[in-house]
Formats: C-alpha cells, structure tokens, sequence
C-alpha cells in the first residue's frame, strides 16, 4: 500500500508513535473529515480519535464482540469458530469497543487456514469501507453500539505458543496449526540424520491412528496426538521453502519411531 501511494505521489507518513504532541499535531494538519484504519498496529489516542470531524473508521476482521484484539482471524481458527466476519467501527479509546456501523459474514471452512480467511475476508472488508464511506456522504451512517454478551479477545500471537503441543487433541492440533498458517507458523522438532531440525506444519487434516503423543506412525507423515492423530499436507523445513507431504517425504523420509517434540 506504501509503494502504491508513494508511486501515485501521495504522501505518506510512518510515525513509530502517535503519543507525541508534534505527531497529534501533524495529523490535525492534515484537516481530515474521516480517518480510515486497517490493520494498524498502534494504539490511537484521543487527540488523534478526535481530530477528524466524523473520527476515525476501523475496519476489524471479526463478528464484534467476538475477538476484539490483534488476531481475530487466527484465534477465531484456533477457537473452532465456523464464521468470521468483518466490520466497519467508529474507534474510541476502548480496545474494539466502539460502535459499529456495518458488517459481512462469512463462513470458516473446515480446513480453513488463517491465509485463506484473511484473503477472503480483505475484499468483502475493502467493499464495505467503500460503502460506509459513501453513507457517511450521504449522512446516512448508522452506528449501533456493541452487544455485552459474547465479548472475548484475541491477544497477540506469541511466538512462544507457535510450538505444537502434541498431548492436546488431534482436532485442538489442526485448529493450532491452521490457525498460525503461514504465519507464524506452528512447529515441531525431530530428529534428522541425527540432528533436531525444525518444521512448520502448514496444512494437515485428522487421521485414524493412536500412539504416544508425538510418535511417527507411518511413513506418510501421521503424527499422534492426545487424542486421535493427524496426517501433515504441507510441511516447510526451516530455511527452505513450502513443500506438499509428498514432495518433502521424497527428500526426507519419516518413518515410524521417530518422534516429534
């Protein structure tokens, strides 16, 4: 978006804050009737809320009150929810608490990845901003406020939590790595030609099998769980790129008795 907005000779600012007096007082310059904000990662103060004249227009890829926060998108995966959706909200100094005005629906598939849901959430969320900015013309923007019931928060991905955790569940397994895909992506350690190397899993779906959370039981990427197993569709070793199971099992074989941690 910089570089587009560069090429078309727009001016473009990327403050590392917005708490100082000389930012709040650059913004105020810019006269603005409306502030539109996507996925920016820092916290609006007042001065800056306040500065244009119909305040400024969040676009939040979630079904407020349901995961406020950073990652809606992936906690809603991780979670197990089967909808998502994204919302146009008039911002206040609360953490996704303001009004919303309006929203689109869209459905979780079951082996949705957070890639996936972001991709098709960003066009739905890109024509509803375009519609909110035109009833905002037409002084026909109707805001209602957030419901109290069913208020959870979807805090920051921890890099901590990315590790795959082998005793939980098959299906609480799948939902973890979907909901990391691509990025940051969840991972495991095993050993290879004797030394532990790192993989991301991308893509995997439940299988039958049972065994010690973290054994291998076959030679088709079959990993055991707590509870059931699931078999891995894309893998990405450390360093190298994206590889279908297959592609990477040519290469590097896994075959029972190994064991991922």
């Amino acid at each position: 978006m910089q570089t587009f907005a560069e090429s078309a000779k727009l001016p473009v600012a990327t403050p590392k804050s917005l708490k100082s007096e000389d930012e709040q007082a650059r913004f105020r310059t810019l006269d603005a009737d409306v502030a539109v904000v996507v996925a920016y990662g820092l916290i609006l103060p007042k001065p800056v809320l306040d500065a244009p004249a119909y305040g400024c227009l969040n676009l939040h890829g979630s079904k407020l009150p349901r995961w406020r926060g950073a990652a809606p998108i992936q906690r809603a995966i991780m979670a197990g929810d089967t909808q998502s959706g994204v919302m146009v909200m008039k911002m206040d100094e609360g953490l996704d608490t303001g009004d919303v005005a309006m929203a689109e629906r869209i459905t979780i598939a079951p082996n949705m990845i957070a890639g996936e849901l972001h991709d098709a959430l960003a066009p739905l969320g890109a024509d509803l901003m375009v519609r909110a900015m035109g009833a905002l013309e037409r002084g026909r923007l109707q805001l209602s406020r957030q419901s109290e019931q069913g208020v959870t928060y979807a805090a920051k991905i921890d890099k901590a939590e990315a590790r795959i955790d082998w005793t939980k569940s098959a299906r609480d397994v799948l939902r973890h790595i979907h909901g990391l895909s691509p990025f940051p992506g969840a991972w495991f350690e095993v050993a290879i030609d004797g030394e532990p190397v790192r993989i991301k899993v991308l893509r995997c779906e439940l299988a039958k099998g049972s065994g010690a959370p973290g054994d291998v039981l076959d030679d088709h990427l079959t990993i055991a769980c707590g509870d059931g197993a699931i078999r891995s569709r894309e893998w990405q070793r450390a360093g190298k790129p994206p590889r279908k199971a297959e592609a990477f099992l040519n290469c590097t074989p896994l075959k029972p008795a190994a064991r991922a941690s």
